[in-house]
């Protein structure tokens, strides 16, 4: 059952306030509480969220502006409705720049109350409902980082989705190019912070001198060239996301100094003495063994667990072969359409040999690969012979002079090893060979590869 909306009513008049709170009660449709004055519904507030507060103006010690901006204060998307024997031109202004849905003068009639408080709560669920679709489009983008259909891969999507809508750290390991900063986005954008900023951060790029004064600010004149005062990332990203790549290159000194801003959820700037609450959830990655660091005294052990209250690992392209074609693709298509070109897709010798390649750099060196041959293909697709000349030699050794295969032969055998790897599953099969299903039923039938 949908929650029902929660009403408060803040009227010092008791015929008034039991006469609307009686007339708001009726048919369940809302649950409704009553406030004797201005001092009570702050009480109230405080004490309880509302979706929507009738109040009247004019009330002793605390007025209803007073009541309107403490109720816009605890729940921003609350909303506000005035009550007055007063009306003026003036006093509705004030109230509907101060974020009040709407200004009724006294006497009211029931209908117009009914009226208005059914329209601000519609305006609030309609506000909800784009959030909600806003987020539902963020997730799925959040998920569009991650190309792959290896089981690996399948888990480590499915961890994303568990761990996103939290709060909890997250540390990332995996070698260099295994695209830890796209797990990091994709949290980020699956999680409630997806509004707010997603800060980028590489730890081994700055000495700690600068590495203190990038990440939390200085003040003007703090040191030398300070010629102002500098908001660090931390503050940027407040409410969002910091990434600190390469975390393991921290110097222990600054890790210290991290670990007091992760613990106290706030900041001192470089030169300042006061400090600054920030808010934000980190997502951490290396390509090193933290753990034998800790053990080694290179690296604080209560920061490695402030760190790694999630740990998910990016695994090397090697041990997911399998999306090695359809990433190859992804790239195609992404780099093809920023030169402006147009290739029909990979030739089976050309994924051949990639398959083949253990690819050191994983997945940055795959991309990189396939922009060199897009960038120098001329043909209709990308063929074996656009690739560098170390990966055309891993290519599978022909046969000798006078029985070569035929182009046939290699394309029939490919989409046999294709189906056999993605156990028959033909739709999955259709998306690593880079053709649509049609296509591929009509080779299967061709080649005679139905079971």
């Amino acid at each position: 059952m949908p929650r029902k909306p929660r009403l408060l009513i803040v009227e010092d008049d008791p015929l008034a306030r039991a006469n609307l709170k009686h007339i708001l009660q009726r048919g369940d449709e809302y649950q409704v509480d009553a406030a004797d004055g201005g001092v009570m519904a702050l009480e109230m507030l405080a004490a309880q969220n509302y979706d929507l507060v009738l109040t009247d103006l004019r009330m002793e010690k605390v007025d209803g502006m007073q009541v309107l901006a403490e109720a816009k204060k605890r729940g921003p998307d609350a909303e506000v409705i005035m009550l007055t024997a007063f009306a003026s031109v003036d006093s509705a202004i004030e109230a509907m720049k101060n974020g009040a849905f709407h200004y009724i003068a006294k006497p009211y009639k029931l209908d117009e109350v009914r009226t208005q408080v059914a329209g601000a709560l519609e305006k609030m669920r309609l506000r909800e409902e784009l959030r909600e679709l806003k987020r539902d489009l963020r997730a799925r983008d959040g998920m569009g980082f991650i190309v792959g259909k290896n089981p690996l891969i399948q888990k480590l999507v499915a961890t994303v989705g568990q761990v996103a809508p939290t709060d909890a750290n997250v540390l990332i390991i995996g070698e260099t190019g295994t695209g830890k900063e796209l797990l990091a986005r994709a949290l980020h954008y699956c999680s409630q912070r997806a509004e707010r900023r997603f800060v980028a951060f590489n730890c081994a790029a700055f000495s700690e001198d600068l590495l203190v004064s990038e990440l939390f600010g200085h003040q003007k004149g703090s040191f030398t060239g300070a010629v102002q005062t500098k908001a660090g990332l931390f503050e940027a990203a407040d409410g969002g996301t910091v990434f600190l790549d390469e975390i393991g290159d921290m110097p222990l000194s600054m890790q210290s100094k991290l670990l007091r801003v992760i613990q106290e959820k706030a900041l001192t700037r470089v030169g300042a003495t006061e400090a600054i609450p920030v808010d934000v959830r980190i997502v951490a990655a290396t390509n090193r063994d933290l753990k034998k660091m800790v053990d080694e005294g290179r690296f604080r052990s209560d920061l490695y667990y402030r760190l790694n209250v999630v740990c998910m690992e990016a695994p090397p392209l090697r041990r997911r072969r399998d999306d090695i074609p359809l990433l190859a693709h992804h790239f195609l298509h992404k780099h093809a359409e920023r030169q402006n070109k147009r290739f029909d897709g990979l030739s089976p010798e050309m994924i051949g040999a990639l398959c083949a390649h253990d690819f050191p750099g994983n997945i940055r060196e795959l991309e990189n690969i396939i922009e060199r041959a897009v960038t120098l293909g001329v043909g209709q697709r990308l063929e074996l012979w656009d690739l560098p000349e170390e990966l055309r030699a891993k290519r599978p050794a022909a046969a000798v002079e006078g029985s070569l295969p035929t182009l046939e032969e290699k394309e029939c055998e490919y989409i046999k090893l294709v189906l056999a790897q993605t156990g028959g599953n033909k739709t999955r099969a259709a998306e690593i060979l880079g053709i649509d299903r049609v296509s591929l039923w009509r080779k299967i039938k061709k080649f005679g590869l139905e079971p």
